[in-house]
């Protein structure tokens, strides 16, 4: 689960429960899922907001949490991608039982602080920690689904670390994007379980690694973080030491309770 370090944004009237239909589930890694919604009346959703999902058991019992939207606002489906966490009632589910054709019920999209769109300008610098690169890739999705031109005026760096190679979430596409696009970089960072031939960061991200892979302060790009919460605190302090302005640095961490 997501949990944003601000609240969300308010509304005049409670944002209703819906009923999408799963239309098509992808495996990710092998703890990792992304379920592909039919949500008729969809209301449209900005890049890095989430969503609640609620489970109800036959005899009653009702269970909420929140996972970041995967999907850009262009998509005409809604993609959800949950990691499966020991002892987590709602991921388990949701990873390893629902299937295509069953209901989920959500209610969304929730929370604006965490948002970006390619009408806000760059650069981007997105970081982020495991399954804290679901928001940050709806924005990366949000951009590539601009045109060159536009994009060319965003440039965009990606820094994500990851414990191995193997559970580096979207990790064909995010070569793919890179590699199609000059005006993107992609930076990995493996901390536990690097491949044989690795030769990029080996290590959690520290003030050394921010410094070579961050824009420039002067630069005032918009700055996204997302993972566990020592790495964002560790990573919005190290961006704040560089020069960052600490109301620019935007963060959403997963909870203690998030499965």
């Amino acid at each position: 689960m997501a949990e944003s370090t601000s609240a969300s944004t308010s509304s005049a009237r409670p944002i209703e429960w819906r009923v999408a239909t799963v239309a098509e589930t992808i495996a990710e890694t092998p703890r990792v899922r992304t379920l592909v919604l039919d949500l008729p009346h969809w209301p449209g959703h900005r890049a890095g907001q989430h969503v609640d999902v609620r489970l109800t058991a036959e005899d009653g019992y009702q269970t909420e949490r929140s996972y970041s939207i995967a999907s850009p606002p262009e998509a005409e489906r809604i993609s959800l991608t949950v990691e499966r966490l020991e002892d987590g009632e709602v991921s388990s589910y949701l990873v390893g039982e629902l299937r295509v054709g069953d209901p989920l019920e959500l209610r969304g999209p929730i929370g604006g602080h965490f948002a970006w769109s390619v009408k806000d300008g760059g650069p981007l610098l997105c970081i982020g920690g495991g399954s804290g690169i679901v928001p940050l890739m709806a924005m990366l999705r949000h951009r590539a689904a601009a045109t060159a031109e536009l994009r060319r005026t965003i440039p965009a760096r990606l820094l994500y670390s990851s414990r191995s190679w193997s559970e580096l979430i979207y990790r064909d596409e995010l070569e793919h994007l890179a590699a199609a696009d000059p005006t993107l970089t992609v930076t990995y960072t493996i901390t536990r379980e690097p491949p044989p031939s690795w030769t990029g960061y080996r290590r959690r991200i520290d003030m050394p690694m921010l410094e070579e892979v961050a824009w420039p302060a002067s630069l005032r790009p918009h700055l996204f973080v997302c993972g566990p919460t020592p790495l964002v605190e560790a990573v919005a302090e190290g961006l704040v030491a560089l020069g960052f302005e600490p109301q620019s640095v935007r963060t959403e961490r997963f909870g203690p309770t998030g499965v």
